[in-house]
């Protein structure tokens, strides 16, 4: 489909005849945020949100499906749940098969755009279909060869090594120009870099005077591990000193996990403060971002859609990261949207699930894409949808990243508590309840009149329990598919060291 040449408007899509005035639409990922900071936006860490929150929508119960990225991302790509599509940490691509978002506005004429800060969603592990340009926004160069295994190497001798394994791996030039980039001009995990990129985008589409609308993705994942914010952002949250401290602290989430080392409530504290520092700087990017979309143009006619991937324990249940949980923390995520018809500043109190996008999306765009919509498994929340609210979410965590046997060949013995994670998890939310059930056989049920996710009453309520088990059985079997047997990428050493340092291996 060719895009239309007249002049664009911010036309609900539900009023078009026969014409072509569709929405831009931009798709914002803040890696890692989660709820307990964001929602609501507030001015104090995060102000651009807020402010988009007081324009636009606020949906302050979004749920993710899975807590972390690769599961998430495709859930937010495809509308299907993990045990739909299948990718988790027995099964690290998203497999060809599956429609995407990207593709189907592509498909109907869309320029797509992606920049990722995430090495997870990339092309390496089948994130980059339907996209026109999809770009790796740590690098200041695209290249194959990931030049952060000489940067974070420790040690002369070690860099020196990476170095030049790195730079035998590719175009020398380009490999030196992304080695300084990344260790001498980059004050980020790519953030920066990524807003200007996407802003001189816009420039150059100005100058080629399209009216083409385009879709476009983006990840910042600086609220991720580690937390080392830019140093004005910290101190408005810690002290000078403090904020001193706190970066001196070990930030090893599996080391934690295991329990190769501690944290005090002091210590956590310390660590959530540089943590909302990172919110603070992405929130700030985030600004520029807007501000470059209003300088092209385009804002007037953008559906700009904000969102944590999932979310993050910074010491709370006894957990440091994302991983082998699926508590309040890791699944409530933000989700603020702005244009088209979210515009009226409210705030939406209803469940609702990041997959639950993909419907929403293609209706307020207004885009004829039967294949992706047949497959979604979420429903439109756009106002005017005639779906009926959600009573429940879901989530789900099928194989955790990394495995048991990897934290024990990390780690050697491990406590009976590290070995009990080698399970699958699953998850049901009601307005008075929430039900988590292992694969294992364990049960944990929270009552929401508790106000916290501290006190298992599955043998006080078993006959709630039994009822949210039944729930949870009868949804998945609305929804669990035959996919792909479980199998992990062949991926390269750089994007393993990545991982690793981010936590995953």
């Amino acid at each position: 489909m060719s895009p239309d040449s007249s002049p664009r408007s911010t036309t609900d899509p539900h009023d078009l005849g026969d014409g072509d005035d569709r929405p831009n639409v931009v798709l914002v990922v803040m890696d890692t945020a989660r709820a307990k900071e964001t929602v609501p936006a507030a001015s104090r860490i995060t102000p651009t949100l807020a402010s988009l929150a007081a324009a636009g929508t606020e949906f302050t119960r979004a749920y993710t499906s899975s807590p972390w990225t690769l599961p998430s991302h495709a859930s937010l790509f495809t509308g299907l749940y993990t045990a739909a599509h299948g990718a988790h940490g027995g099964h690290t691509y998203l497999d060809a098969d599956h429609e995407t978002v990207p593709a189907a506005f592509q498909s109907a004429g869309y320029e797509t755009v992606g920049v990722s800060n995430n090495c997870w969603i990339t092309g390496e592990f089948g994130f980059d279909r339907g996209f026109d340009r999809f770009r790796k926004g740590w690098q200041y160069i695209q290249s194959d060869v990931d030049t952060g295994a000489v940067v974070r190497a420790s040690g002369v001798s070690e860099r020196l090594t990476s170095f030049k394994d790195q730079l035998l791996a590719g175009n020398p030039a380009i490999t030196l120009a992304n080695v300084a980039y990344e260790r001498y001009l980059c004050g980020d995990n790519g953030a920066a870099r990524t807003t200007d990129w996407i802003t001189e985008w816009l420039a150059d589409r100005q100058h080629r005077r399209t009216d083409q609308p385009f879709f476009l993705f983006c990840n910042y994942i600086e609220p991720h591990i580690e937390y080392d914010p830019p140093r004005e952002y910290a101190e408005q949250f810690l002290s000078p000193t403090a904020v001193d401290e706190a970066l001196g602290l070990r930030q090893d989430p599996r080391a934690f996990d295991v329990g190769e080392y501690d944290l005090s409530e002091r210590e956590c504290e310390l660590l959530r403060g540089l943590y909302r520092g990172e919110l603070a700087y992405v929130d700030a990017q985030l600004g520029r971002l807007r501000d470059s979309i209003q300088k092209a143009g385009e804002w007037e006619n953008t559906i700009f859609v904000v969102l944590g991937d999932h979310g993050e324990n910074i010491g709370e249940y006894g957990f440091f990261g994302h991983q082998y949980n699926l508590h309040e923390t890791v699944v409530h995520v933000p989700l603020v949207i702005t244009g088209g018809p979210f515009q009226d500043g409210s705030q939406r109190d209803g469940f609702v699930q990041l997959l639950d996008l993909v419907p929403t999306l293609l209706e307020t765009a207004g885009i004829s894409a039967p294949e992706l919509a047949m497959q979604a498994q979420g429903q439109s929340f756009h106002p005017r949808s005639a779906t009926t609210p959600r009573d429940a979410v879901f989530a789900e965590h099928i194989q955790p990243q990394p495995a048991v046997d990897s934290l024990e060949a990390r780690f050697g013995e491990l406590p009976d508590r590290v070995r009990g994670f080698d399970r699958s998890l699953r998850s049901v939310r009601t307005e008075g309840a929430t039900y988590i059930r292992g694969s294992d056989g364990s049960q944990w049920l929270y009552l929401a009149a508790d106000g916290d996710e501290h006190h298992n009453r599955a043998d006080q309520r078993p006959a709630l329990a039994a009822q949210l088990d039944t729930r949870l059985d009868d949804w998945l079997g609305t929804v669990e598919r035959d996919h792909t047997p479980e199998t992990a990428v062949e991926m390269s050493a750089s994007t393993e060291q990545r991982l690793a340092d981010l936590g995953y291996l």
